[in-house]
């Protein structure tokens, strides 16, 4: 179970360029996030214990302020903030360096991987984008999760992304935390990936600025997002009002 009384929740946009250099692990919780880690103990493991955690979604920036938790974030701070954030961040490093930086993006499918990188290499000429598309199954096997952390401490990034979908790729980069040898910021952004290759339209900015990007998935898909948006959003409350009874 994870309480929104137990965790460090981030702040706001402008707090991300205080974010320390060195190894970071940067998860995200929304709604639907803090609804599964109710019944799954190793993915509330993973986001009690990352270094950085960004309320993803209105929803959870709502329930701090009525919680009254220790956490008080002052907005959204979505998935795709954070990238462009860290992204922009790396190209002025590495245009002010003269040196080509990496960037490292793990997950997804071989065509939105390369859509990413053609997109990447126009926005961010100072960057080298490198590209995993690991198998496509519920779990990896031994050999797979070897193949993939071999891949990524042998690039040796500079940022690296890793796009599964949610719980999964918290709970796998959570995992291998001390497996991969890395030396820089880590997230765990899921969509953002097909946002970013154009595979998934993202809602326009109204709808973004009015807390209603959950609305238009919805509307878009009804038939995949009307259990995770209808069901998910009164389970959402069920569980927020938990949370208090069990803080109270």
């Amino acid at each position: 179970m994870l309480s929104l009384h137990d965790i460090n929740i981030y702040p706001s946009q402008r707090a991300l360029s205080a974010l320390p250099e060195g190894k970071l692990l940067i998860n995200t919780i929304n709604a639907h996030s803090y609804n599964v880690a109710q019944e799954d103990a190793l993915f509330a493991e993973a986001l009690r214990n990352g270094d950085v955690l960004l309320p993803d979604g209105a929803s959870i920036v709502h329930a701090c302020r009525w919680l009254k938790t220790p956490s008080q974030p002052a907005e959204r701070i979505a998935g795709f903030d954070l990238f462009v954030h860290e992204m922009v961040a790396l190209e002025q490093r590495a245009e002010q360096s003269e040196k080509q930086l990496k960037v490292f993006f793990m997950g997804s499918s071989p065509e939105v991987l390369q859509r990413i990188e053609q997109r990447a290499a126009t926005e961010y000429p100072h960057l080298k984008v490198i590209t995993y598309s690991p198998p496509y199954k519920s779990e990896f096997s031994q050999e797979d999760n070897t193949a993939i952390i071999r891949a990524i401490n042998t690039a040796s990034p500079d940022l690296l992304w890793i796009g599964m979908t949610a719980p999964k790729q918290e709970k796998w980069t959570y995992t291998h935390w001390h497996e991969l040898q890395v030396n820089c910021h880590v997230g765990t952004i899921g969509a953002v990936f097909d946002f970013y290759a154009g595979t998934a339209k993202r809602a326009p900015l109204w709808w973004q600025q009015h807390s209603l990007e959950w609305l238009y998935r919805l509307i878009r898909e009804p038939r995949r997002m009307w259990r995770r948006y209808i069901i998910g959003n009164i389970l959402f409350i069920h569980n927020i009002l938990r949370d208090k009874r069990t803080h109270r």
